[in-house]
Order: structure tokens, then C-alpha cells, then sequence
């Protein structure tokens, strides 16, 4: 039995909950709909359990029909389908396949793509955004094209959308407390699989009001109808990525929500829309551009959502008393996401408190972190109270 740990709000250390967490699992996954079943994902660095939706075949057909025929046939024959993360198609060059836990694409043929492969996926997939992103609808995957400085499309990015359940056991007993997460880590880490699964848990499982804020539709499946992955939450669509922001404020404003999700925070007024939200009481989810707290800490930008930063002298006295220089840098503000994790793995995250954690690295000091990870069976291991600078992969 797996029981998960917090910290308490008033002390640095970390506390088990009331509830072993693996009663919480059990109801959660007794909820799921029989659609549900598992599959085994084999990566580079951990072994991956996780729910699939059963017709993600269909899913990918609908990606499929927009390639090239011969490559259509090409991936629907690969034993590896399952693990398919991408197609890229870039003009002049072979046709690639990525997988998941595989370094460097596979030739899925030895001719090049040519200008009218592109332009029929472009027709397929019909109008791009001012992001150069694209879905198709009912499904999650995304199309992200690369133009020529005449605005042809040249390169094509076709990324699977798969609805994933299972990783909400990483993470369902910090739902619990109502407080702000904050997710970071590369790209393809898994963040905005996760954001859909807690979504969907938060609004169905623990019944709150859940406003979604889909600026690429990434999260909720392009179309006006959002894909059932997301359950019961309500899904707002963003017109263009400038006005994310203000779509946040308009979901608070008139729609009454408990939690809100939003993905790719990477503005300063979307740091600010964030922190105008979290003053409200309002349970924020989201992920920023960044790979580790660090990041968050020396971007000016995204600084905010951590509390900010700003240069302070001290008197002689404290200095001493401190032990350092009469400029240093300190936290301003309390954070906007109590808790922030890195997801330096699919299966291997670090949580911390985020004030804590924030005051101790601005004073050179490596802070106590929580390592949440999967062992061999995939079951949840956490590790509480580890230094920060110690946690290895």
C-alpha cells in the first residue's frame, strides 16, 4: 500500500494524509467507463502502465487519411502502432516516424515528400491558425506546420493525440487540498496529457466546477464539441494564443468556475491573468515553458507565478547574521501555485512546496522535495523529504 505524503501548511515537513491513497485510487478507477482497458508502454527510461481508450485505432485513422496512401499502409502495418508519437513530412527529405522511447525518427520510405503530398494534407486538414497549428475534429492529435518565408507550407509536424488515463495516481492526493499546481518539463514529457486527466478527475470524481482554457485545442480536441476525454468540464476556446489571458478572466468573470486548467502559461499577462485568479480563491492547474523550478526563477516573465523576484539590502546585522551579502535576492510575493512539479519523466516527478522551495535555492541552499515514480510493477512509490540535489532519474 501506497500512502501518499503532503506538507502541512504550517511546517516545512512532510505529513501523510488521513486516507491511504490507494482507496482513493480504487474508487477513482472503478468510476472509469468500460471503454477503458490497459495497454503497456515500453520506454527508454521507465516502464509506462497506463489506461488507452480502445478506439484510439480510429483516433489514428483519422490522422492517417491525411498522409500519403503508401505511408497510411506503411504505419497502420507497424507492430509498434501503439507507440506512435509523430509523423514528420518535410519537403525534399524521407518521411519520418517517431516513437515513444526510441531516439531519432524511422524512414517510413526512401522517396522524398513532395509539394503536392503537402498541399494534400493541408486541404485534409483545412485552415491553419495563427500558430500554424491545426487539429481535426473529434480527436486530439495536432498538425503544426513550418512555411517558407512566401507563407508555403514546406514541413509538416503530425502529432497523436491519444486519451491517456492513469497518471492521475502521481498526483490525485495534492488534488485533494484545492491548491494551485504548476507542471514543467520538456516538450513530450506528457504535461497536456496530464492536464486533461486531472480535468476530467477534478470535475467527475470530485465534482467541481472546471472551466478549461484551450488555447490550440489541445487539450479538449479540435471542434466545438470537446472529446470525451476531458469529462464534465467545461471547455473555452481561445481565438488567437495573444488572447489567452483574456479569456482566462473572462472564464472567471462569467462563468463561475472552482478550478481553472490552462496549458502553455508563457506570457507575462498570462502570469498576471494567473495571479488575478488565484487572489479570487479560485484552484488554478497549469504548465509553463521550462524544464525544472529554476527556470521559472530566473525568467522574468514566469517569475511571477512563483512569487516573483526582487533585489533586497540588508543591514549590517542581518548580513552577518546571515552570513552572506547586504544584496541579495529574495520572494516578493506569495506564489500563485502552491505546489509546482517537475515532470523530469513520464514516470518520475519531483513536487515542491513551492514557497519553500523558492526561498531556499534564492539562498543557495538545495530544498527538501517530494520524488513521486513508478517502480517495476508501475505502482506509485513516493519518496518524501529528499534533497533536491540528489534526485537523479
Amino acid at each position: 500500500m501506497v500512502v501518499a505524503s503532503c506538507w502541512c501548511s504550517s511546517s516545512s515537513s512532510w505529513l501523510p494524509l488521513s486516507l491511504p491513497l490507494h482507496s482513493n485510487l480504487k474508487a477513482a478507477s472503478t468510476s472509469l467507463s468500460p471503454k477503458w482497458k490497459y495497454h503497456a508502454f515500453s520506454e527508454a527510461s521507465s516502464s509506462s502502465c497506463s489506461l488507452v481508450h480502445n478506439n484510439q485505432d480510429d483516433d489514428l485513422q483519422a490522422l492517417l487519411q491525411i498522409l500519403p496512401s503508401d505511408l497510411h499502409h506503411n504505419l497502420l502495418n507497424q507492430p509498434n502502432r501503439p507507440q506512435l508519437l509523430e509523423v514528420i513530412l518535410d519537403l525534399g527529405r524521407f518521411p519520418e516516424a517517431r516513437y515513444l522511447g526510441k531516439h531519432g525518427g524511422h524512414s517510413l520510405r526512401n522517396t522524398e515528400v513532395t509539394v503536392k503530398e503537402l498541399e494534400y494534407a493541408e486541404q485534409a486538414v483545412g485552415e491553419f491558425g495563427k500558430d500554424n497549428r491545426a487539429g481535426i475534429e473529434g480527436t486530439l492529435h495536432r498538425i503544426s506546420a513550418i512555411r517558407s518565408r512566401n507563407g508555403h507550407i514546406v514541413g509538416l509536424t503530425c502529432r497523436v493525440g491519444r486519451a491517456v488515463t492513469g497518471q492521475i495516481d502521481m498526483v490525485y492526493d495534492l488534488l485533494q487540498y484545492g491548491k494551485s499546481i504548476l507542471f514543467v518539463g520538456r516538450p513530450g514529457v506528457g504535461k497536456t496529457t496530464v492536464m486533461r486527466e486531472i480535468a476530467r478527475v477534478l470535475s467527475d470524481e470530485l465534482h467541481k466546477r472546471v472551466v478549461i482554457v484551450d488555447t490550440s485545442n489541445e487539450i479538449g480536441g479540435d471542434g466545438n464539441i470537446p472529446h470525451a476525454a476531458i469529462g464534465g468540464a467545461r471547455r473555452m476556446q481561445v481565438p488567437e494564443p495573444s488572447m489567452q489571458h483574456r479569456v482566462m478572466i473572462e472564464a472567471v468573470e462569467n462563468h463561475m468556475p472552482e478550478v481553472i486548467v490552462v496549458d502553455e502559461i508563457g506570457t507575462e499577462a498570462e502570469a498576471h491573468a494567473c495571479r488575478s485568479i488565484a487572489e479570487r480563491g479560485i484552484m488554478l492547474i497549469g504548465t509553463a515553458h521550462g524544464q525544472q523550478l529554476e527556470n521559472i526563477i530566473k525568467n522574468p516573465t514566469l517569475s511571477d507565478l512563483i512569487g516573483g523576484i526582487e533585489s533586497v539590502t540588508l543591514g549590517d546585522a542581518e548580513a552577518r547574521a546571515r552570513n552572506s551579502q547586504k544584496t541579495i535576492l529574495e520572494r516578493k510575493a506569495p506564489p500563485t501555485f502552491d505546489f509546482l512539479i517537475e515532470m523530469r519523466d513520464r514516470h518520475y516527478w519531483l513536487t515542491h512546496q513551492t514557497d519553500k522551495s523558492v526561498d531556499m535555492l534564492l539562498r543557495g541552499i538545495s530544498p527538501q522535495v517530494e520524488v513521486r515514480k513508478r517502480d517495476e510493477k508501475c505502482k506509485v512509490v513516493i519518496e518524501k523529504s529528499k534533497a533536491y540535489d540528489k534526485c537523479q532519474i
